[in-house]
């Protein structure tokens, strides 16, 4: 079950004091203990502009909160691929500044040096769609340089332990099998199914013309395949190479090279130190990445609230924020109870039914009412989910 965070923003008139703590302990009891736990939820003054300019941000924000889950997303998967999908060490590395996530969200303080405060709005909200792309470039690279690495390796250690129709022949053909001071000759290597051997043994000399009578050698078998060696007229090579992939038999190509069983080894050993250094610079770009990715998406979703709030509940600001911690069974009911309370809130844009739930009146448009987690959900007050589990 799944952690969720509800940030929410009502007016601090909720209550009749109109004092904060007031409006805090009323969201937790309209909430109920056992449906979320309800903290305090810092959001700083921002810069306000006009109003058609709130209204463009609030659309520029929807869109890049939806980005920001996109690549904290997507940085999980590079997180759990790296980590072979081991759930414990994924969790071990996914915190947000050196902190639980949820340590993070109740202690959350605006990045101040990052994202001046007294910026405008705009500039903001470029800063933290350019910060969101650049975490996900980084991390996509790095990931993606990874995996031709392990690709690479494992095509090297495949050609080490397959059969003899795929494996490398360096420690497994003697350079006396092979014909190489002929002008004329040639020695092809041929893997052959088990149970075709027979059948090779009685047709390869009339595969093609001039096939060397009982040149057919053995070299080595396995559990899959048997390997001869073939010797013929350069001339036809062609032909009776054909013939061998019509039979569906193997051809191996393969031309001996002094020292090659060495070089091959070391080939293998230096690209094994290299994916193992490219691993873990993958998983300490992850653990950054997965990092920052939260940190970009969590301050875009206090611009959300900021901007919903002011396009909400006007001017002069007074409201309270919150932070309500539940999970995806509880999410539900805490809702509800929400909007039975505050559905006030929405003045006209809400009628209720017949069951005194409210409804969200049709003629009302997306950016002239506050949309949660989910786009299709309307809310009579600021309501948004986080939710990167």
């Amino acid at each position: 079950m799944s952690t969720k965070y509800l940030a929410v923003s009502v007016p601090s008139s909720i209550t009749p004091s109109g004092h904060k703590d007031d409006a805090i302990g009323a969201i937790q009891k309209v909430v109920g203990p056992g449906n979320g736990d309800v903290t305090s939820f810092h959001i700083p003054d921002f810069k306000i502009g006009t109003l058609d300019a709130l209204l463009q941000q609030s659309e520029e924000l929807s869109k890049l909160e939806g980005l920001c889950n996109s690549v904290v997303g997507k940085v999980g998967d590079t997180l759990k691929n790296v980590l072979d999908g081991d759930e414990e060490k994924i969790a071990v590395h996914k915190n947000v500044n050196d902190k639980p996530l949820e340590q993070y969200l109740r202690s959350f303080s605006w990045n101040k040096v990052k994202y001046r405060a007294d910026r405008p709005l705009s500039e903001l909200i470029d800063l933290l769609q350019k910060e969101a792309n650049s975490i996900d470039n980084d991390v996509r690279s790095k990931y993606n340089q990874y995996t031709a690495v392990r690709t690479n390796l494992q095509t090297l250690q495949r050609k080490q332990i397959g059969n003899l129709s795929t494996k490398s022949l360096v420690s497994v053909v003697p350079p006396n099998v092979l014909v190489t001071d002929s002008e004329h000759l040639e020695t092809h290597l041929v893997a052959i199914p088990n149970s075709n051997v027979k059948e090779f043994m009685r047709s390869y000399e009339t595969l093609a013309p001039m096939v060397v009578p009982r040149s057919a050698y053995f070299v080595a078998s396995d559990d899959e395949f048997t390997l001869y060696a073939v010797t013929m007229f350069r001339k036809y090579s062609h032909e009776f190479v054909h013939k061998v992939r019509e039979k569906k038999w193997v051809p191996r190509d393969y031309k001996f090279k002094e020292g090659g069983k060495e070089e091959e080894q070391k080939e293998v050993q230096r690209v094994e130190a290299e994916e193992k250094r490219v691993w873990g610079e993958t998983l300490r770009l992850g653990r950054t990445g997965w990092s920052e990715g939260v940190m970009c998406l969590v301050h875009v979703v206090v611009l959300r609230v900021f901007v919903e709030t002011v396009l909400r509940y006007g001017l002069p600001l007074d409201y309270v924020a919150v932070l309500i911690k539940t999970d995806s069974k509880r999410e539900k009911k805490a809702k509800q109870n929400l909007d039975t309370e505050y559905s006030y809130l929405a003045g006209n844009a809400f009628g209720r039914d017949s069951k005194g739930r409210p409804q969200k009146d049709e003629g009302m448009s997306g950016v002239e009412l506050a949309t949660g987690g989910d786009q299709g959900e309307y809310s009579a007050y600021v309501y948004y989910v986080i939710d990167v589990d």
